[in-house]
């Protein structure tokens, strides 16, 4: 098969050329580092043509980790004989940042008899702004032709289609003046050609100021910062709150109406316990993770995330970080293992070792559905401010900002116990990308495929937790007696060890359940409860966790320890990979599990103190 490759700078709207150019819907995000691995799939209109992305590079002289990713990958690709084309681009609005690289390009693939072909990007946004670009005089003037594209609004896609036909049907001699050009040369010719071809205006960066005046301040963006990430953190139950009460409803109505149906008891109460007492009270919190995924895909669509990691730097640097590790870090959110690879753009050895160490304290996704049945179970579902806040937001908010406090204090302790500066640290750079209008389509599939590949790879893992679940529990009494069966057996022998937590053996299955992965808590209670409460196993897992007397230090004691307590096995072998060491993944699963305890056992006691306090 016929081979294209696709590069070009971060934040030049790269990924989503490629997502126009092939109909696949990868993430794409206004920072660099998100994407850190190559990615391939076959032009829509020429199906058998692989066009292969490669994450963002400033130079074909990495810096950082993610960076050598996608040099070392464009220069074995250079070599490939089916490799027929080279598609470079630019952000046709910042073209002195893009064209030192571009050059870069053209000069490998000459040295390796590859056309290019520069894709101008973001070219809708000078026309709308009446900017003059001379893309034919660039053209010339690199030996390169240069499409006017706009990945936002497809334009010109088709030219680029065309001329790679061409292409393919008739090489071009891609030999010419570049191929033994020093770099130096380069830089100050990219400098040449962009004062001479590229918009001369400055009102983007007039407005792009504007905006900075404010989101950057010390005191307005900080009140900003915090405002923006309390609102993220309500929206999690505010929005979704009407989609999980009808997903809950659906659930329950169609459970009552299946179960009766089946003749088999054995399969009835598989049914009943299993599929709707525990994934079906998984799925119930799916729509948080959608409606969590959808907000910070549109703070990375407008181009904020780059500017709170640029407020982040200097209060994260006390702590041993860089502002890039803000980047992982709130990827963490979403998903711990893109996180770890993300923190391939931290440029420091040492501070991405510090990022690693953060990442696992950030309350990803799969931790969400525990936070929310949690918070659900404990706190009232009020609201203050005028019914601006609920308890429950402030309560999300809070636990996620505990898990971020926790990872500073950790990379703080561990940074001043080691090296203060490293000699290999480099400055802090980073690049500010314009402010933009979200784009709905993209941000909203993203949210879908998420929500989607969430259930998917969680569903496998907590179908086979609860089947497992429900034997030992179930037999060998047909549920008569969840104490005298397999699983009480074993509950009751490693009770012992949740006991100062205020926890039974039921909720220590759950624990240890939860290691495969933190969502399976919720499915393991509620095949659990399910079986306990056979009667009455179709009522939500919030109400039978009430009915149970959970005491408050206990809810909190769990909150704390899932919070601390480092993630599933996936993400202890991602971080032994990404690491290039065993030890650290282990020295870090072993060191959270202690603190996550220790620190879960102290709520614990303070809580009950007080509650007795309170009620003398």
């Amino acid at each position: 098969m016929n081979r294209v490759l696709l590069i070009g700078s971060p934040n030049s709207g790269k990924s989503s050329l490629f997502n126009r150019l092939t109909g696949l819907h990868q993430r794409v995000a206004n920072y660099p580092g998100i994407t850190v691995d190559v990615s391939a799939g076959p032009l829509a209109a020429m199906p058998d043509v692989e066009l292969v992305d490669f994450p963002g590079t400033y130079s074909l002289r990495p810096i950082s980790s993610e960076e050598a990713v996608a040099v070392e990958y464009f220069q074995r690709s250079l070599a490939d004989p089916q490799v027929r084309h080279v598609l470079c681009v630019v952000d046709a609005t910042r073209l002195e940042k893009s064209l030192y690289f571009t050059l870069q390009v053209i000069r490998e693939s000459q040295r390796h008899n590859k056309t290019v072909t520069v894709l101008a990007n973001m070219t809708d946004i000078i026309t709308r702004n009446d900017l003059r670009f001379d893309d034919q005089g660039l053209a010339l003037q690199l030996g390169a032709p240069v499409c006017r594209v706009s990945a936002k609004t497809s334009a010109g896609l088709e030219a680029v289609i065309d001329r790679l036909r061409m292409s393919l049907i008739c090489d071009d001699d891609a030999t010419g003046k570049w191929a033994d050009t020093p770099d130096a040369l380069l830089r100050g010719t990219a400098h040449q050609l962009a004062n001479r071809y590229g918009p001369k205006g400055d009102l983007l960066v007039r407005r792009q100021t504007r905006l900075d005046r404010f989101f950057l301040h010390t005191v307005t963006g900080g009140v900003a910062f915090f405002a923006i990430m309390l609102l993220l953190f309500q929206s999690i139950f505010t929005w979704s709150a009407p989609v999980m009460d009808a997903v809950e409803t659906i659930i329950t109505t169609v459970g009552m109406a299946v179960v009766p149906l089946i003749g088999n008891p054995i399969l009835a109460d598989f049914t009943a316990d299993a599929l709707f007492g525990g994934i079906g009270a998984f799925l119930v919190f799916v729509p948080q993770i959608f409606v969590l995924t959808l907000v910070i895909g549109i703070l990375e669509d407008t181009g904020y995330l780059a500017r709170a990691a640029l407020i982040c730097h200097r209060p994260l640097k006390l702590f041993g970080l860089t502002g890039k590790s803000f980047i992982p870090m709130l990827s963490g959110v979403a998903c711990a293992i893109p996180a770890i690879y993300a923190a391939r753009a931290v440029d420091s050895p040492r501070q991405r070792l510090m990022t690693y160490l953060a990442i696992p304290l950030m309350p990803c996704s799969a931790r969400l559905p525990v936070y929310a049945l949690l918070i659900a179970t404990f706190i009232p579902s009020g609201t203050v401010f005028f019914g601006l806040l609920g308890w429950q937001g402030i309560a999300m908010f809070a636990i996620y900002f505990f898990g971020m406090f926790v990872a500073l204090l950790v990379t703080g302790i561990v940074s001043r116990l080691t090296h203060k500066e490293a000699a290999g640290d480099l400055p802090f750079v980073l690049e500010l990308p314009p402010y933009r209008t979200p784009s709905p389509g993209p941000i909203l599939r993203n949210a879908v495929n998420r929500s989607r590949h969430f259930v998917t790879k969680a569903g496998k893992v907590i179908f086979m937790v609860t089947v497992v679940v429900w034997i030992l529990g179930y037999f060998p009494n047909q549920g008569a007696s969840l104490a005298d069966s397999w699983l009480g057996i074993m509950g009751r022998f490693i009770e012992p060890l949740f006991q100062p937590l205020g926890l039974d053996w039921r909720y220590g299955v759950a624990i240890l359940s939860s290691f495969l992965a933190r969502e399976v808590f919720v499915g393991t209670l509620g095949t659990i409860f399910g079986i306990e409460d056979a009667a009455d196993n179709m009522l939500p897992l919030v109400d039978q966790i009430q009915a149970s007397g959970l005491p408050l230090g206990s809810g909190l004691a769990l909150l704390v320890f899932f919070a601390i307590a480092l993630q599933c096995v996936s993400t202890v072998a991602i971080l032994s990979r990404e690491a290039g060491s065993y030890k650290v993944a282990l020295k870090m699963l072993g060191g959270y599990l202690v603190i996550a305890y220790a620190m879960a056992v102290l709520v614990f006691n303070v809580t009950e103190l007080l509650v007795q306090l309170g009620s003398a």
